[in-house]
């Protein structure tokens, strides 16, 4: 099994909170960088969120 799916097993039923928790880390990551990789985690939020089964996307972003 890998870590991936050990992650899946643990969150499953909490991916709102992660979803949260996600948000929470780019937003650091932001501000640390002072924005200047902020594509760069936007992406990787988007995809870490897709591959721990949060649905919910950002709508109040327009598409890249």
């Amino acid at each position: 099994m890998s870590v991936l799916d050990k992650l899946k097993e643990l969150l499953k039923g909490h991916e709102e909170q992660a979803g949260k928790g996600i948000d929470k880390a780019g937003d650091y990551v932001d501000e640390r960088t002072q924005g200047k990789y902020q594509s760069q985690v936007d992406t990787a939020q988007d995809k870490l969120k897709e591959q721990l089964g949060g649905t919910d996307r950002d709508t109040d972003r327009p598409p890249q």
